[in-house]
């Protein structure tokens, strides 16, 4: 049988309190909220993909945040991407294609006529299929700096449970376990690990196989998790701020959700590397490998709080999403 599984780290414990003694259980936010600072990670400004779109119908700014993916994941995909935000290749371009539950995608509407296209930088990395997928143990290296957080892949994972804990079990029909590793949804099967299509996820449009997308053509997941395209399409980064922007435009008309007409799309302004962004804010991630984001996933997987009647007994990777927040100050 397939599971799913977050692999979340030594839970906190508690002595025991009588019924009448026992505060009440914190909801998920509470206990974001209370995580202390150590419990934080540092996103890099020159991690972070920032998009500016046209302004709103009543003038109002609109910038989508996006941050990449960090080694050993999608970095072929991942360094044509720095190229093309270097180059200002998107600047101009447009929101293309928004259908409803699944995706928004931006790029150069014209993509597809080599008459009107627009030229793309020299130097773009073509990505083979095999870059959807990181083969851990094939690199001893690489699984050395991995194996404690993806232990089940070594064939040990009723010794993971019982030595480290685990919380969120949940049966998964495309992946023999899933887990949140250094801020991340992952699946993990067969000694391989990828990154899975979660809400918000930032992936690479591309043409039939063997095409796999220069990384020109970007979407996101603004829907119910779509991961059959898990490993069938480079995932890049996630949407950390201003996914609104994006998920609340009107859906195209056309087949796919596509507009039909330039009236419809909206326009990009600017696409720019964070450390290029003046006065960008500084963001920081809840460390999936701390005592908070442990603490944090049993409450996801198990609402104890005053509202819920019956916890569920588990939670799918994507429904534990990484807080993510500005820095204070």
């Amino acid at each position: 049988m397939h599971k799913s599984l977050i692999l979340l780290g030594a839970l906190l414990s508690a002595a025991p309190l009588a019924a009448e003694d026992k505060p009440p259980a914190p909801a998920p936010s509470e206990i974001v909220a209370a995580a202390p600072q150590a419990h934080w990670t540092a996103i890099a400004q020159s991690d972070l993909l920032v998009m500016d779109l046209a302004p709103d119908a009543k003038g109002k700014p609109r910038r989508v945040v996006i941050q990449l993916m960090p080694p050993p994941f999608s970095h072929g995909w991942i360094g044509n991407i720095r190229k093309l935000a270097t180059a200002h290749w998107w600047d101009g371009l447009s929101i293309n294609r928004v259908q409803d539950n699944y995706v928004a995608q931006w790029g150069d509407a014209d993509g597809e006529d080599p008459a009107k296209a627009r030229k793309l930088p020299e130097g773009l990395a073509a990505v083979p299929e095999g870059g959807y997928v990181l083969a851990v143990r094939s690199d001893p290296a690489l699984y050395g700096k991995v194996a404690d957080s993806i232990a089940p892949l070594a064939g040990t994972m009723q010794e993971w449970f019982a030595t480290k804990g685990a919380s969120g079990i949940r049966g998964d029909r495309y992946a023999s376990s899933t887990l949140a590793w250094r801020g991340w949804p992952l699946g993990v099967e067969d000694g391989q690990a990828w990154p899975v299509h979660c809400y918000g996820m930032v992936g690479v449009g591309r043409n039939l196989s063997p095409d796999t997308g220069s990384g020109a053509e970007l979407y996101t997941v603004i829907g119910h998790a779509p991961r059959h395209l898990d490993r069938n399409i480079a995932l890049v980064g996630r949407v950390i701020e201003g996914i609104e922007h994006l998920s609340s435009l009107p859906r195209g008309t056309g087949p796919l959700g596509f507009y039909e007409t330039p009236e419809e799309r909206t326009a990009i302004l600017s696409v720019r590397m964070g450390n290029e962004v003046t006065g960008l804010p500084a963001y920081e991630y809840l460390s999936t490998e701390s005592e908070s984001f442990a603490a944090y996933a049993d409450a996801r997987a198990n609402r104890r709080d005053a509202f819920f009647i019956r916890p569920a007994g588990g939670a799918d990777v994507c429904n534990v999403p990484v807080p993510v927040r500005r820095v204070k100050g």
